[in-house]
C-alpha cells in the first residue's frame, strides 16, 4: 500500500481534476449564456441549450471527470474524492481512523486550488458572472429541502460506491464507469434544486474563492452540503452493509 503521503496527494489531485473540469463547465455555461464569449466570436454553446441540457453537460463534466480519476487513482488511494465518502467508509469500517484528516485536508485543498486557478485562467468573469461554480439552493427551495435533496443524491452515490468498488463480489472494471455515470444522472437532476454538489469539498472551494477574489459571500448555505451529503453518505454505507450482510 501506497504511503498516506502519496495517498492524500493522489487525493488532492483527483479532487482538482473533479472540481476543475465540474465546476469549470458550471462557470463557463453561465458565462456563454451571459454573452461573456470573445468578440466576434460564433455564441453558441451549452448555454444556449438551456435548462435540463445546460445541467446535463455539467453532469457529463464531473462525470467523465470522476471516472478518469478512478481509473488514474482508484488503485492508490481509493479515490474518495469527496469527504462525504471517506467518512462513511471510516463510519462501516471500511478506512481507517488515522487517515480520515489527512483525506479530507487533501480533498479540501484540492479543491480550493482548482477554484483559484479557474479564476486566473478565465479571469474574473469566473467569479463575478460564473460564482466559480459555487452551489446555492435555487428560489422556493428551503434549507431544510436543500438538506433533503443532498442527502439523497450522496445517498445514492454512496449506494452505487458501495456496490461496485467496496463490495469484493463486484465484477471488476466497472466501478469508474458506473460512479461516474451516477453522479452526472444525479447532477441533471438535482443541479436546479441545489446546484447538485453531493460533495462538502466541491462547495468548500468555490466558496473559499469567491470569498477571496471579491465575489458573493454564500457560506450562510455550507451547513447544506456538509450535513446533506454526510448524513446521505453514511446511511447509505450502513444500508449496503445490512442489505448485503450474509444470514445463516
Amino acid at each position: 500500500m501506497a504511503s498516506v503521503m502519496k495517498r492524500s496527494l493522489a487525493e488532492l489531485i483527483g479532487t482538482f481534476i473533479l472540481v476543475f473540469f465540474g465546476t469549470g463547465a458550471a462557470i463557463i455555461t453561465l458565462m456563454i449564456s451571459k454573452g461573456q464569449t470573445p468578440p466576434n466570436s460564433f455564441n453558441i454553446g451549452i448555454g444556449a441549450l438551456g435548462g435540463l441540457g445546460d445541467w446535463l453537460a455539467i453532469g457529463l463534466a464531473f462525470g467523465l471527470a470522476i471516472t478518469a480519476c478512478i481509473y488514474a487513482f482508484g488503485k492508490i488511494s481509493g479515490c474518495h474524492i469527496n469527504p462525504a465518502v471517506t467518512l462513511a467508509l471510516w463510519a462501516v469500517k471500511k478506512f481507517p481512523s488515522r487517515d480520515v484528516a489527512p483525506y479530507i485536508l487533501a480533498q479540501v485543498i484540492g479543491a480550493t486550488l482548482a477554484s483559484f486557478t479557474l479564476a486566473f485562467i478565465l479571469g474574473m468573469g469566473a467569479v463575478n458572472t460564473g460564482g466559480l461554480g459555487a452551489t446555492a439552493p435555487f428560489a422556493g427551495i428551503g434549507y431544510v429541502q436543500a438538506i433533503l435533496a443532498e442527502a439523497i443524491g450522496t445517498f445514492i452515490l454512496m449506494l452505487a460506491i458501495m456496490g461496485v468498488a467496496v463490495d469484493r463480489e463486484a465484477p471488476p472494471g466497472f466501478a469508474g464507469l458506473i460512479i461516474g455515470l451516477t453522479v452526472a444522472g444525479v447532477i441533471t437532476t438535482l443541479g436546479n434544486i441545489t446546484g447538485a454538489s453531493i460533495n462538502p469539498a466541491r462547495t468548500f472551494g468555490p466558496y473559499l474563492g469567491d470569498l477571496l477574489l471579491g465575489g458573493s459571500n454564500l457560506w450562510i448555505y455550507f451547513p447544506i452540503y456538509l450535513i446533506g451529503p454526510i448524513a446521505g453518505a453514511i446511511m447509505a454505507a450502513f444500508l449496503y452493509n445490512y442489505l448485503s450482510e450474509e444470514t445463516g
